[in-house]
């Protein structure tokens, strides 16, 4: 049974993505980007364990409620977990829904990396977003793009450059389940307060 380690997961967002997407954030990445938005999930010994079956039977289950239109990996770094994400692109793919990846990576390096299972998730991306977060040179012309530095890449033809959600505004969401905050999406930056959490008083 294939694990990956878990950061959080949003069944239906509209906001990491086009159409509604089940977002699947994974634990732990590498790169450490300063000004990274989510300092939380750079330590590979946080989040939880999740077997790859029963995430696909969540997203099987989301899709059923929700008429999913993909999935969305990011994190942290998908392809420092890439044989337990591909797992999870090829069952989306399975249903016919489109598979979107944030990576710190560029896509020339991962074409080029021999870690196990960076090729098949590449195989069953449809659009990547690569590059590292520059906090100096913030993106305020893209939607869903963090930096100027950062490309999008359209590795099949289920979506393009011209298709008209990019000229729609970054959306931010905010969800109180069960007693507890979420946030996702990108807020202004008017808005930072409420998406970081605050630091603990001395």
């Amino acid at each position: 049974m294939t694990t990956v380690q878990l950061a959080q997961t949003v069944p239906a967002t509209r906001a990491e993505g086009p159409g509604v997407r089940f977002a699947i954030w994974l634990q732990g990445c590498p790169l450490r980007c300063p000004g990274c938005c989510n300092q939380e999930m750079l330590g590979f010994e946080g989040g939880q364990g999740e077997s790859t079956d029963e995430l696909c039977r969540k997203i099987q289950a989301a899709h059923r409620a929700h008429t999913l239109e993909g999935i969305t990996l990011l994190g942290g770094e998908p392809f420092s977990q890439a044989v337990g994400a591909s797992i999870l692109a090829r069952f989306a793919h399975s249903l016919d829904l489109t598979v979107m990846i944030f990576s710190g990576h560029l896509l020339n390096e991962l074409r080029e990396s021999p870690t196990e299972g960076v090729a098949d998730l590449l195989a069953h991306t449809d659009m990547l977003v690569d590059g590292p977060y520059d906090c100096s040179s913030p993106d305020t012309s893209r939607r869903w793009i963090g930096s100027t530095n950062q490309q999008v890449h359209f590795l099949t033809d289920r979506y393009s450059a011209e298709d008209s959600y990019w000229a729609e505004a970054d959306t931010l969401e905010v969800r109180l389940q069960n007693g507890e905050l979420s946030v996702n999406g990108f807020p202004a930056k008017s808005a930072v307060g409420i998406w970081k959490r605050p630091k603990p008083q001395k």
